[in-house]
């Protein structure tokens, strides 16, 4: 379980486009359906990395408490499904299905989403405003798996809220960390 840090894409950067299978709906997603929204976060995760299985309760009530506030929320995962068969499509709906999910949870297979997006590892969250500009990319809160720290999701709901209040979100960000995306054979960005 080696310690993947996020790369920290720069802010301001523009929402990459994307046009996504949904795991749960088969429907495909595109950043498209987003426009007009608040904010919308986009989240690189997957079902076997033991670091989201540590958060995956707090993102299903991030979705749960964001909805009403018109949050617009997407789960990517781009982990190689052939070398990891858990993070198979139909895993994925079913841990979507599980958790409750009211947030689209889409499948990578290409994993050029992941590559446009700078998403290096799982978890790793990317928040962008109104404009669909780049405004917060770290960690979900400092708990990690046995520091007996609480899942709360302390900095992304402080980025959240500022951005649905109209205020400035905090530039002193600290790099999500996670598992490292699960590349398929020469896929790697740096490969």
């Amino acid at each position: 379980m080696a310690l993947k840090e996020s790369e920290m894409l720069p802010l301001g950067t523009p929402a990459p486009a994307f046009a996504l299978p949904d795991v749960v709906s088969g429907r495909t997603i595109t950043l498209e359906d987003f426009a007009g929204k608040p904010g919308l976060l986009v989240m690189f995760i997957c079902n076997h990395c033991p670091y989201v299985v540590h958060v995956r309760e707090e993102l299903a009530r991030l979705g749960a408490d964001y909805v009403q506030k018109d949050l617009a929320i997407v789960a990517i995962s781009s982990n190689d499904a052939d070398n990891y068969p858990d993070d198979a499509p139909e895993k994925l709906k079913e841990m979507a299905e599980s958790l409750h999910f009211n947030f689209p949870f889409c499948y990578d297979e290409s994993q050029a989403v992941a590559k446009a997006y700078h998403a290096v590892c799982t978890p790793d969250f990317f928040l962008f405003n109104d404009e669909q500009r780049l405004v917060y990319r770290g960690q979900l809160d400092d708990s990690r798996p046995g520091n007996n720290k609480p899942v709360e999701g302390g900095y992304l709901r402080s980025a959240i809220g500022a951005i649905l209040t109209a205020h400035t979100v905090a530039i002193n960000q600290k790099p999500s960390a996670g598992c490292g995306i699960k590349w398929k054979p020469g896929n790697a960005p740096d490969a």
